[in-house]
């Protein structure tokens, strides 16, 4: 080969390293499959710039490196008569390979130190969240700013039917199915949000890739984090702990609105706190019990102890025929309360007339119809217990 040649060779392995770093540089600019997600918030772009620089470091180290070693190996060949010779110590590669390296992390270091620094600093916020993760759910309370009040759980909105089911060329699965919800986490835009997170049974994670955040949430600590949404839309995200058997059904949505839009909201979702709001003094039918019953079944006991009672073997008991629910009403009542054990956590953030409906339910359905004691459980013995 030629010098010639071998020179516009170079010349374009040059050319093709730089056409590389511009599609990172491009990359940046817009969201890819193959990319981290659009940042919507300061410290979601500065992670994303993080991350652009520390492959684009990563890349030139790579080129730097392997250059010298292929230059090495060409220009040192046997064929050329290259012969071995003894290296003899160099004050100037020692400091050379000591002094490049330590500027490389400092490099790396101080702009990462900073984002870091940024975000824990979550002081003057506009708006706090309480953020309780249970297997497998989310519980919302506003603690403090507009909104001071509300309160609801967010579970995965998609029928566990559907998911499971086949679904064919002309029945395709929607784009969201998996972190679709039924109440969504909505604040608004360009303002401060503290979210502190905290968890009833295991470790959960609060994670939204846009805002660039994630939070353990964890038993007995409370934790916090922030975000400041840039732009309006709905953000989903997904709990980044390993958490049980249902940890892929526990998404996290996050509604930004304009001001206007939250303040109407508010407003709306007081009204509709206030107006769904039961009245646990009151003595509750046998049907209404059941009804009410079923659903928050459905909505919290059916992915351990299934739709049908009968539980899964080894993991979760079956309710059919359990001393548990056909026994005395305390013992039942004081587990869905304090829980028991690493298997059943505290049910403490539902209602009273929701877990004294749930009791109800669990002991009329199925074949425990008419098998238990005191079958009716009002919500003023949860009240008491409590």
């Amino acid at each position: 080969m030629s010098k010639s040649s071998f020179g516009g060779c170079k010349a374009r392995l040059l050319c093709a390293w730089f056409a590389l770093l511009g599609c990172l540089s491009a990359a940046s600019a817009q969201e890819n499959p193959y990319n981290l997600k659009e940042p919507v918030t300061q410290i979601a772009s500065e992670i994303y710039d993080l991350h652009t620089l520390m492959l684009i470091i990563c890349l030139v180290i790579f080129v730097a490196v392997f250059g010298v070693m292929f230059y090495s190996i060409f220009a040192h060949r046997k064929s050329k008569g290259a012969k071995s010779a003894k290296f003899h110590d160099s004050t100037t590669v020692e400091v050379i390979w000591t002094v490049v390296p330590f500027l490389i992390v400092i490099g790396m270091a101080y702009p990462a130190t900073k984002t870091v620094i940024a975000m824990k600093d979550t002081s003057n916020a506009e708006l706090t969240i309480k953020a309780t993760g249970y297997q497998w759910k989310w519980g919302y309370e506003y603690l403090d700013g507009e909104g001071e009040g509300i309160a609801f759980l967010q579970n995965l909105a998609t029928p566990r039917s559907q998911i499971n089911e086949y679904h064919g060329p002309g029945e395709p699965k929607t784009e969201n199915y998996l972190v679709e919800v039924d109440n969504e986490l909505v604040v608004p835009v360009n303002r401060k949000v503290r979210i502190v997170t905290t968890a009833n049974d295991v470790i959960h994670a609060w994670m939204i890739p846009e805002f660039g955040v994630k939070q353990d949430a964890i038993p007995g600590f409370v934790r916090d984090t922030w975000f400041k949404a840039e732009k309006t839309g709905t953000f989903r995200g997904q709990c980044a702990e390993l958490c049980g058997k249902d940890h892929a059904y526990m998404p996290i949505v996050v509604k930004v609105v304009t001001d206007q839009e939250y303040t109407a909201w508010v407003q709306n979702k007081l009204e509709e706190m206030k107006a769904a709001a039961d009245d646990p003094t009151k003595t509750w039918e046998l049907a209404d019990l059941m009804t009410r019953g079923e659903q928050v079944f459905s909505a919290n006991c059916a992915a351990c102890h299934q739709a049908s009672g009968q539980g899964i073997p080894g993991a979760f008991p079956a309710l059919v025929g359990a001393p548990s629910v056909l026994g005395e009403q305390a013992a039942q009542i004081n587990i869905l309360l304090n829980g028991r054990g690493a298997g059943m956590p505290a049910w403490r953030q539902l209602s009273d007339v929701e877990i004294a409906s749930v009791i109800t339910y669990t002991r009329q359905a199925w074949a425990n119809a008419g098998q238990g004691v005191n079958p009716v459980v009002q919500p003023s013995a949860i009240t008491a217990a409590r």
